[in-house]
């Protein structure tokens, strides 16, 4: 349709943010007095007919940005009541944009208006429509609220659907839509929330939860830690025998990854192996790794036994058919067997397999390389990107990691841990889920504390990698995003609904850090004002 121009001014968000929304102005005063004759005196001649004045007419201050979070990254100010839910009002698909129906449904119960698929748009109206053409970013999407209707455009279904989370977060935090027009998009296209489901068993209404607050935070990727020592947590139909007695059946799985889909977020699984795998071993005991004294090392399962790569070969492959998006973590952390001050006299069995495979000068840490690039290949195999903990990717070696695994950076603590800048300078993309500031872990162990929203709101920034100190600004390019991340270490220290309630501002604030670079224009309080405000 054929939208009228106006005279707008552009004010940037962070100074338009920081103004509350204003009160639309009342009309205003005017009438006109009729001509007067004084009383008793007769009329000579008549007198000219004054012209008529015009009627009042409203007027409206320049708008200010919609109140959102994350906010919103510009915002043209127009003079106008802006847009708000009426009676006859509806969402409607434009022609060719048939695709976007679920977008529209979604918003038009979430603003209780009515639902067209194509047909006019009239007064009153929100209007959805794709347009591949106009060469905008990845989930970006322009929003222009004019003469009583809203238009929301967008390369890509996902930037459309952020546009609707704009306009319904608007209409919550100050009643309607502000007129003018809203041009956004994300700074980094990872973002989001890891979930351990292995040491904590999750219910899957608690997860689909987590995926409805994420969508209105424009937050897109959902990790999913479901292997570890303490259990395994979704149905196996290659190995029955690894599974945990409380699990998420591959029917739970389903429904949960139909509603991330049309909520346009991606669910990351994971099987975090050669460590971790203390759940699988329980029910094959013969691969765990024992030392030259037979002593058995938790949670590490013996890479030279070939047994132990068919079996997590096999669960990768099984649940990279299961989990239709683009990526697979493979793990690579914690690998006990590198932890003792000398692995090859620790673990022979693992020492003569390195030299076998890579050389007389390998050693285990090549043997647990080559293992980390085997899984790799088997999800790369099934068409997933394979990411994997940043203390899984050694220095120096007979065996280089495959520079296509996506780097998952954590930690500068553990054995194999290096500076962030040094996976930077090699080209490596890297995710923040830097734990000084991102890891929520159940008890706080370990000198862990709980993250705070506050402490990320005005501390943290994707180039935080690694404690407080961001890495150089020109790296900025292969940090890909981050997550807040749940691990469930004492899995009893809280409740599913405590772990919602803690996560919530911490949530807030990544999103925020995520979708919109620089200082935030609204103070801590202001924020946490509005968060309560938008529920």
């Amino acid at each position: 349709m054929m939208w009228h121009s106006r005279r707008v001014r552009r004010v940037t968000p962070a100074v338009a943010a920081a103004i509350a929304l204003s009160a639309v102005a009342s009309c205003s005063a005017g009438g006109s007095a009729g001509a007067e004759r004084a009383q008793g005196t007769p009329r000579a001649e008549a007198a000219p007919t004054p012209p008529p004045k015009p009627s009042p007419t409203k007027t409206y201050p320049l708008s200010t940005a919609p109140m959102t979070i994350p906010s919103v990254r510009a915002h043209e100010a127009a003079r106008g009541p802006g847009w708000r839910p009426a009676a006859g009002s509806a969402v409607v698909v434009a022609k060719g944009s048939e695709a976007l129906a679920d977008e529209g449904r979604l918003l038009a119960g979430e603003l209780k208006t009515g639902f067209r698929n194509d047909g006019p748009v009239k007064a009153g109206d929100i209007e959805l429509s794709l347009d591949s053409a106009g060469g905008g970013a990845p989930e970006s999407y322009t929003l222009t609220a004019r003469d009583g209707r809203v238009r929301v455009t967008g390369p890509d279904e996902a930037g459309v659907f952020y546009g609707t989370r704009t306009l319904k977060q608007a209409v919550r935090s100050g009643g309607a839509m502000p007129e003018g027009v809203v041009r956004d998009r994300p700074d980094r296209p990872q973002r989001g929330l890891n979930v351990d489901i292995a040491r904590k068993h999750f219910t899957p209404g608690w997860i689909e939860a987590r995926l409805r607050e994420m969508a209105d935070l424009k937050l897109n990727v959902l990790g999913l830690h479901f292997s570890d020592d303490q259990g395994f947590r979704i149905a196996s139909d290659t190995h029955p025998e690894v599974v945990s007695r409380e699990h998420l059946s591959k029917a739970e799985v389903r429904r949960i990854l139909a509603l991330a889909r049309s909520l346009h977020i991606t669910v990351v699984p994971e099987i975090d192996s050669p460590g971790h795998l203390g759940a699988v071993m329980r029910a094959h005991p013969q691969l765990q790794l024992r030392n030259v004294q037979g002593v058995p090392r938790q949670g590490a399962i013996d890479i030279s036994d070939p047994e132990s790569a068919r079996i997590v070969d096999d669960l990768l492959r099984e649940y990279s058919q299961l989990f239709p998006g683009r990526w697979f973590h493979v793990g690579a952390d914690e690998y006990q067997a590198l932890t003792v001050r000398d692995p090859q006299a620790s673990y022979p069995q693992l020492a003569r397999a390195a030299v076998r495979q890579y050389g007389p000068n390998a050693t285990v840490q090549d043997l647990a390389t080559g293992w980390l690039n085997d899984r790799a290949a088997v999800v790369r195999a099934a068409q997933k990107q394979p990411k994997a903990w940043n203390d899984g990717f050694f220095r120096g070696g007979a065996v280089s990691p495959a520079k296509d695994i996506e780097v998952e950076y954590w930690t500068g603590k553990e054995i194999g841990a290096r500076p962030p800048a040094e996976y930077l300078a090699e080209g490596r993309k890297v995710v923040n889920l830097n734990d000084e500031y991102l890891y929520y872990v159940l008890g706080e162990p370990n000198d862990f504390t709980y993250p705070t929203g506050r402490r990320i709101y005005e501390q943290w920034t994707p180039l935080v990698l690694r404690g407080t100190t961001p890495v150089p600004e020109r790296y900025s390019g292969q940090i890909l995003g981050g997550r807040l991340a749940i691990w469930g270490d004492r899995a009893q220290a809280q409740t599913q609904d405590q772990v919602a309630a803690g996560i919530r501002m911490p949530l807030r604030a990544v999103s925020q850090k995520l979708w919109a670079p620089g200082q935030p224009a609204l103070s801590w309080a202001q924020f946490n004002a509005l968060a309560d405000r938008l529920g």
